[in-house]
């Protein structure tokens, strides 16, 4: 408790303290993107192969086979196995896994073969660096600033896995909208009403345009994640948010799309959460300033 108060008299201290402490987590963000779409995976092979095996239409011979590949897959979690460099399998020394230092002083490359190291690995943790320190700017230490910490820290999680895989895992959006309306339930951002009703309208908001859509085009325009996450900062932000993160992540997403569209040639499927998440972060550091001052416009 003490060194608490002492982070929460000195601001300066305190800035440092989570800046380290953001490098740290985003060394295990690092992890967490890489691997729980893995995991994942590995899930839905043995509930799909336990479901083919328990249909009594489907011959055992067909299963079977099925089954014993399933058997064979490596068992993954967040700590195991070692991590190794995906070229060579060098297993990775404590050393070479400081956050930032060991990517530097490795200059980016595999200790071993020298393979390239991602540019990701580096920016995932820098970026939860400074995203800490922001938040901690703003809110200081307390229970707000500590809970928005993990709001931010889990945005960039989601951030990075949409990115690779265009998958937004209930397992990270489901646990993250109840805490949002844990932390409301003391109006630390909003008041547990608003969170409520942010929930509801960030889902529906967006679950309403997607159906109207596949209505219209008979396509799919847009993920069920997509409006799972705006739930969750609904939960935290509230509906008066909503608005700002929608118009954001919509000129976000459309700069970077047409950027894409120029590069490739042609339009492709992109994920649509990582934009979501990044309005989500401005908002939640900066979203009173800017509705603030575009009413002022007016006034």
């Amino acid at each position: 408790m003490q060194f608490i108060q002492l982070l929460q008299e000195n601001m300066t201290l305190a800035l440092v303290v989570f800046g380290l402490l953001g490098l740290c987590v985003g060394s295990f963000l690092n992890v967490v993107i890489h691997r729980l779409p893995l995991m994942m995976v590995s899930a839905w092979r043995q509930e799909c192969s336990q479901f083919m095996a328990e249909q009594a239409d489907m011959p055992r011979e067909h299963t079977q086979p099925l089954s014993d590949i399933v058997a064979t897959d490596t068992p993954i979690t967040l700590s195991t196995p070692a991590s190794r460099c995906p070229h060579c399998a060098h297993k990775i020394k404590w050393y070479e896994n400081i956050p930032l230092i060991s990517w530097l002083v490795l200059r980016g490359r595999c200790s071993e073969c020298k393979a390239p190291i991602g540019l990701r690995y580096p920016i995932v943790e820098l970026a939860s660096a400074l995203l800490s320190i922001l938040v901690i700017y703003q809110f200081g230490v307390s229970a707000a600033g500590l809970s928005a910490l993990i709001l931010v820290w889990t945005l960039v999680a989601l951030t990075g896995i949409d990115f690779d895989t265009q998958l937004l895992p209930d397992r990270l959006t489901f646990p993250l909208a109840g805490l949002g309306l844990a932390v409301n339930s003391q109006s630390w951002f909003v008041s547990p009403t608003q969170s409520i009703w942010g929930l509801l309208i960030g889902f529906l908001s967006l679950w309403v345009v997607v159906k109207v859509f596949y209505l219209i085009t008979k396509k799919h325009g847009m993920g069920q994640g997509d409006f799972k996450l705006l739930a969750v900062l609904g939960a935290w932000l509230g509906p008066m948010m909503l608005p700002l993160i929608i118009l954001l992540s919509s000129l976000l997403g459309s700069i970077v799309g047409l950027i894409l569209m120029k590069k490739q040639g042609e339009s492709r499927p992109f994920a649509f959460g990582p934009y979501i998440a990044i309005a989500g972060i401005i908002a939640l550091l900066y979203g009173s300033d800017i509705v603030n001052w575009y009413l002022g416009m007016y006034t």
